[in-house]
């Protein structure tokens, strides 16, 4: 995607084929920071940090520190013992992402394809290309499936301003390209389709306030950041025509995990009959997880990104204490929403109703 008139990505390899350069989401949107990476645990810290995050990307990222771990072995060889130790190392960084583990796992599977050392690196690094190439062609796809269902509403407005809300970020910042709830946001507004977005702050890391409005904002889609708890008013005043969320992991059946409060969302556009979609590509899918609430894990993360609120002031990145400073916290990272409330689920082979039934006939050669 273009950022100031140029092309950016969220995570590319430098030219020296040693080096992955990454985007630091923590800084954004005040500062675009540029960080190499050039070891297995940079990559692992990366991701347990969320200077890179989203499943696609968590996905990406988890397969070039694949390929770093076979640049950097020790020895004179690439033991398999090694590779696999490296491989559940970098699986582990996050839990509930199951794009991480389909990731690591098929360079894995590549490096122990060849024998020979220089072949091994040389198969973890194509691999690792093909899998960000090949993610990125998902979430445009994905983008030219969603676009029908906005296009539908449009019409049915007779061209007035299609308002679509979103949770945290979905974007091209936790892909590679197009992002997956964002893509068909983008495809319309090149469609020169009116359209608005309600982006939700999404506490406590304010993803959406800080990363998805300063994607939008880039590329000129209008929009308006919301508090969280505002979503169902507005879906109650009739100002919200759709909801288009990502997922960090979908059940077989249609249940999906995402950043903590899509749950809520999903009830509110239930209760105010608004369609409710959730956009990923196929890697997101688990396809032995038949019950999402029982079976996905939930990654708790470090109580003090509720405690304390990062922000700008005077020029400066800073945090500020919010609670009083004895106070617990708890911080749930991901929620699950059944499939009963999912209208829809958009991925690169179409949209489909949240059923094992409906996500077996656009998958039949995953499905047991």
């Amino acid at each position: 995607m273009k950022v100031d008139g140029k092309d950016l990505r969220p995570i590319w390899i430098d030219r020296d084929l040693k080096t992955v350069k990454i985007i630091d989401q923590r800084l954004l949107p005040h500062e675009l920071v540029i960080r190499d990476v050039k070891t297995a645990d940079g990559i692992i810290e990366a991701i347990q940090t969320m200077q890179v995050r989203g499943a696609p990307l968590i996905g990406v990222t988890g397969a070039y520190g694949m390929y770093l771990a076979a640049l950097n072995h020790p020895g004179e060889f690439i033991k398999n013992d090694y590779i696999a130790r490296e491989c559940e190392r970098i699986k582990s960084a996050r839990p509930t992402a199951v794009n991480l583990a389909w990731a690591a796992d098929r360079v894995l599977d590549k490096i122990l394809a060849v024998e020979h050392t220089r072949d091994r690196v040389d198969a973890a690094r194509n691999e690792a290309g093909d899998i960000t190439e090949e993610e990125a062609d998902n979430c445009k796809k994905i983008g030219e499936h969603g676009l029908g269902l906005i296009q539908a509403i449009s019409r049915a407005k007779e061209g007035r301003t299609v308002n679509i809300l979103t949770h945290c970020n979905a974007g091209w910042l936790a892909c590679i390209e197009w992002g997956t709830a964002t893509a068909p946001i983008y495809m319309a507004y090149e469609k020169g389709i009116d359209i608005h977005v309600w982006v939700d702050e999404t506490r406590p890391l304010n993803q959406g306030a800080r990363l998805t409005a300063w994607e939008l904002g880039k590329y000129g889609v209008h929009h308006t950041v919301i508090i969280d708890n505002a979503s169902g008013y507005l879906m109650q005043q009739g100002m919200v025509d759709m909801v288009i969320v990502g997922s960090d992991r979908t059940t077989c059946t249609g249940d999906v995990a995402n950043k903590i409060g899509t749950y809520h969302k999903a009830l509110a556009a239930h209760d105010n009959d608004i369609p409710f979609y959730a956009a990923m590509p196929s890697s997101t899918i688990d396809w032995e997880l038949k019950d999402g609430i029982k079976e996905i894990p939930i990654e708790q993360r470090d109580p003090d990104e509720i405690r304390y609120v990062q922000g700008l002031y005077q020029g400066e990145i800073t945090s500020v204490l919010v609670p009083p400073a004895d106070s617990p916290a708890m911080n749930i990272a991901f929620d699950v929403t059944p499939a009963r409330l999912v209208t829809g689920i958009i991925t690169e082979r179409g949209v489909c109703r949240a059923s094992a039934a409906d996500i077996k006939k656009l998958f039949p050669e995953k499905m047991i």
